[in-house]
């Protein structure tokens, strides 16, 4: 009874007030409520990440991490199809920018802030190195399938694919991605489990969650993943006019939607180092990576096929040399198997340079 009493506190409640907000047509020009809504959007995200790991602690582990990832790509994926299906040629590039912005932030701010915060307390931890090979290495392929290789591509001018260009890309994302899930799940299941994540220990997590606790966390994900959608809908608009009446490039609104999209799963992550469980929290980080593009992309492409809306996918010059410097180093960081607060430094000085370099490119 105390857990369900538990999942009736603000995490089902939240997103019901939301609700009633989003509908109440109070938001229209409206900076107050406006701002409150913004407010109700990060614990509306919040809530959508803990109903997922109610469910992931039911599953079991990995793919309580694979539910965690998804869920928040289901989110990413909404507010982006929204948006690119309205804006018009204005929105072109947005799908790129989000997901662009949530790979660098990935990479640089979550897996950095881990290994720093992580190294810190324990000095050095340990993870499986055969894991994080199979994830660089899915992640390195669809990295340059979406958007580098558009950049290059000469059948149509511009940082564009074709149609099937675009459905090639959809299927390699498909198959690595497919590839990925499989070996995290069954293949190499061993390389993702955190050691001391034993039989017992999951055992217990799935008595724990009873049936009505999963029904309520099924209810509440989706109600939850929807008003973040909408919410984040009515929102990008006044954000934009924001930073365009301040001087600020426009991309910045990809990084301020991905930033609040991600950061619970960031949280879970920093967590995950602090309680001296690096590979659940790289699980996390490496995983949500390689959903973010490998999921995202594809859907946002299959949407634009059936829509008809502009889809710009290849980066630029200095976004190309940042991404690769990231990958880079994060590859770098995780090949020896043991973190190191200096990796950590590294990784967070790039993820500085990649916002300082937006606002001044």
């Amino acid at each position: 009874m105390n857990k369900i009493r538990t999942l009736y506190q603000w995490t089902t409640s939240i997103p019901v007030v939301a609700c009633l907000l989003y509908y109440s047509g109070l938001l229209d020009n409206n900076y107050i409520f406006q701002a409150i809504a913004g407010v109700l959007l990060i614990f509306c995200v919040m809530s959508a990440v803990h109903h997922s790991e109610i469910i992931a602690h039911r599953v079991g582990e990995p793919f309580g991490t694979i539910i965690l990832a998804v869920s928040v790509t289901i989110i990413e994926v909404a507010i982006i199809i929204s948006l690119m299906t309205t804006g018009g040629t204005k929105y072109a590039t947005f799908a790129r920018d989000t997901v662009y912005a949530a790979v660098m932030l990935i990479l640089n701010g979550i897996v950095g802030f881990s290994l720093l915060i992580g190294s810190r307390k324990y000095h050095t931890q340990t993870f499986s190195v055969h894991s994080v090979k199979i994830a660089l290495v899915s992640l390195v392929s669809i990295v340059v399938f979406t958007m580098i290789l558009p950049t290059f591509t000469k059948s149509q001018s511009g940082p564009y694919y074709t149609e099937a260009q675009l459905l090639f890309e959809i299927f390699a994302c498909f198959a690595i991605y497919a590839a990925f899930i499989s070996a995290q799940t069954t293949k190499h299941r061993e390389y993702f489990i955190t050691e001391n994540n034993n039989k017992h220990e999951t055992e217990d997590s799935e008595q724990a969650i009873s049936n009505t606790s999963l029904i309520i966390s099924l209810v509440f994900l989706l109600i939850s993943l929807t008003i973040v959608v909408l919410l984040a809908k009515s929102l990008s608009y006044p954000i934009e006019h924001f930073l365009v009446s301040q001087g600020l490039p426009q991309s910045l609104v990809g990084i301020i939607i991905a930033a609040i999209i991600l950061l619970p799963e960031g949280i879970a992550a920093i967590s995950a180092a602090r309680s001296n469980k690096l590979q659940t929290s790289l699980n996390l980080a490496l995983g949500s990576a390689i959903a973010s593009i490998g999921l995202s992309i594809p859907a946002v492409s299959i949407a634009s096929y059936f829509y008809g809306f502009p889809l710009v996918l290849g980066l630029d010059i200095l976004s190309i040399i940042l991404l690769v410097i990231s990958i880079f180093t994060v590859m770098l960081s995780l090949i020896g198997g043991k973190s190191n607060f200096v990796y950590g430094v590294v990784l967070i000085v790039n993820l500085v340079a990649y916002i300082f370099l937006t606002i001044n490119p």
